[in-house]
């Protein structure tokens, strides 16, 4: 695969996909950006010529719609200069799980988890068979956490992250980077969405900041960064603590504590 391969980034028109855009622009990579807002990807596009000369191609696409999905998914199968995919896609809805619209749910769940998993699905072919290319899947650390009060958005990402590291078991020993990347409270577009004046809320990091972190971790090949945290040693401690319990949950019979008392 080519040192500076091209990178597909979906979400691509603003916040965290756009800095990403700019970020691997910087590096030298073409891009093929995605997302439903073709004005700013336009935009964005001839700002990120101008300023790095890379190559970049415009893909509109709105990843609820099996087609549009469909569309992305045949360039990651066919161009073979793309060899990272930034799954960046997603959003949320105001409001609480009981006042959420049954199909803007379901449109949510598509965004963040089905189209998440199909771009993965059809690039992660090509890369194996080539022995390398990066998917980076950005999850959020709300996936860790239903005492925040997101419920659905909450489940996507914590499908993104079990995705994110069951590809990075499974691609690993092929070559494939998986890097799953949790921000927490960020400055970008998706507050509006969610109904909430970000302006409210403390610990909010600036998008530069989330990303430049985040390639930090890119750089380091690690399958999950979190750029707010600042001890590591309490995530490996999580997971160390999850991988003790599976031994004990391979019983043939249920556990003492669940059987009737005679």
């Amino acid at each position: 695969m080519a040192e500076n391969p091209a990178v597909l980034v979906t979400g691509a028109s603003t916040g965290i996909g756009a800095k990403y855009a700019e970020r691997f622009a910087r590096r030298g990579h073409d891009l093929v950006l995605v997302a439903r807002n073709k004005a700013r990807l336009d935009a964005l596009a001839v700002r990120l010529r101008d300023e790095t000369g890379v190559a970049i191609d415009i893909l509109q696409a709105d990843l609820t719609d099996p087609a549009e999905v469909a569309a992305v998914e045949a360039r990651l199968r066919e161009d073979e200069r793309i060899g990272i995919l930034v799954n960046n896609a997603g959003g949320n809805l105001p409001g609480s799980f009981l006042s959420q619209n049954t199909d803007d749910v379901s449109r949510l769940i598509a965004l963040n988890t089905t189209a998440v998993a199909r771009l993965a699905s059809a690039v992660a072919p090509r890369f194996a068979a080539a022995g390398g290319g990066a998917i980076i899947n950005i999850s959020s650390v709300v996936g860790i956490a239903p005492e925040f009060g997101m419920t659905v958005y909450g489940a996507t990402k914590a499908f993104v992250t079990f995705l994110s590291q069951g590809l990075s078991i499974e691609l690993g020993p092929k070559g494939v980077y998986v890097q799953a990347v949790l921000p927490a409270a960020t400055r970008t577009e998706i507050w509006d969405h969610s109904g909430i004046d970000v302006n409210t809320l403390s610990g909010v990091m600036e998008v530069d900041d989330l990303v430049d972190a985040a390639l930090l971790g890119f750089d380091r090949r690690e399958p999950i960064t979190i750029p707010p945290l600042p001890d590591a040693g309490q995530w490996d401690a999580y997971q160390e603590a999850r991988v003790a319990m599976l031994p004990n949950t391979r019983q043939a019979n249920p556990a003492e504590r669940y059987r009737k008392a005679d």
